[in-house]
């Protein structure tokens, strides 16, 4: 299988992913298809050659196998890979149609972009993302689940007791390595459970990025509504309007005039 053709085409959704895809990519590519390429396949790669049952009886052998190991798990963790790096082609495949779009609307109007820029998460590309990451998110978990029912755990045991047709009766099989591989088996578990929680993550941090800018939105509009119809009225008349008097000499100011007047009052009358 070609992951270096994988790992290429991907490379370029980093530019459209958040901090946290770009940590779950690089998980997905150190922690899983190179431990997959690298380890893996080797240290699965003798385990029909080196299943030994105790038994000269044609076909138990195989049967026992085929009981204790219905799918391998090189091939159960190629599919896994596969399923859950596809998810990503969405997001890629979305801006390139934004792109090409775009392109149409600048020849048709001149000049003029239909997208300021393409790869920017809005909208329906919004959407395309989020959703990739609940298909990410939703394959490593059922293959999780699938390895758990399979296998009865993730465990594999030193010897495997099978009494299937055509064994004469009960007979003891024996696994090749069966520590090594159980280390392989619960890394690749322990990557794939980091994975599920970086998709988690970063769908909390899409959602809530959202739920605070539409709420950041609705704050402004109501601003600009309350402005719309209240407008700025004069709170307090002119200061003209006001008596330029102060406050305590009151009483003195008033028994002053009252004099005043009386004396006016008594020349007056005296002429």
């Amino acid at each position: 299988m070609n992951w270096s053709g994988l790992q290429s085409l991907l490379s370029g959704v980093n530019k459209y992913s958040t901090a946290f895809g770009r940590i779950w990519l690089s998980m997905v590519f150190v922690f899983r298809v190179l431990v997959f390429v690298v380890a893996a396949q080797r240290v699965w790669g003798d385990e029909s050659k080196d299943f030994v049952c105790n038994t000269r009886q044609p076909g138990c052998t195989n049967v026992c196998y085929d009981h204790l190991f219905p799918i391998s798990h090189i091939r159960l963790w190629a599919l896994q890979l596969i399923f859950v790096t596809c998810p990503s082609l969405m997001v890629m495949a979305h801006v390139k149609y934004r792109e090409a779009k775009d392109l149409k609307y600048v020849a048709m109007n001149h000049g003029s972009h239909l997208y300021a820029n393409p790869g920017k998460k809005r909208g329906g590309l919004w959407w395309t993302y989020l959703l990739s990451l609940v298909f990410k998110a939703g394959f490593d978990t059922s293959f999780l689940y699938i390895l758990y029912r399979l296998y009865h755990g993730y465990d594999l045991p030193r010897l495997s007791k099978c009494s299937l047709d055509p064994c004469p009766n009960t007979v003891d099989c024996f696994i090749s390595r069966p520590t090594e591989k159980k280390i392989f088996m619960l890394f690749m578990v322990v990557s794939s459970a980091l994975c599920i929680f970086m998709c988690i993550l970063e769908m909390i941090y899409l959602i809530g990025k959202r739920i605070a800018k539409v709420l950041r939105v609705r704050h402004e509009n109501e601003r600009v509504v309350f402005a719309d119809h209240h407008e700025l009225t004069t709170i307090a008349p002119p200061r003209s309007q006001y008596r330029r008097t102060d406050p305590t000499l009151a009483e003195s100011q008033l028994s002053l005039n009252r004099r005043d007047k009386v004396r006016e009052g008594g020349i007056s009358t005296t002429l």
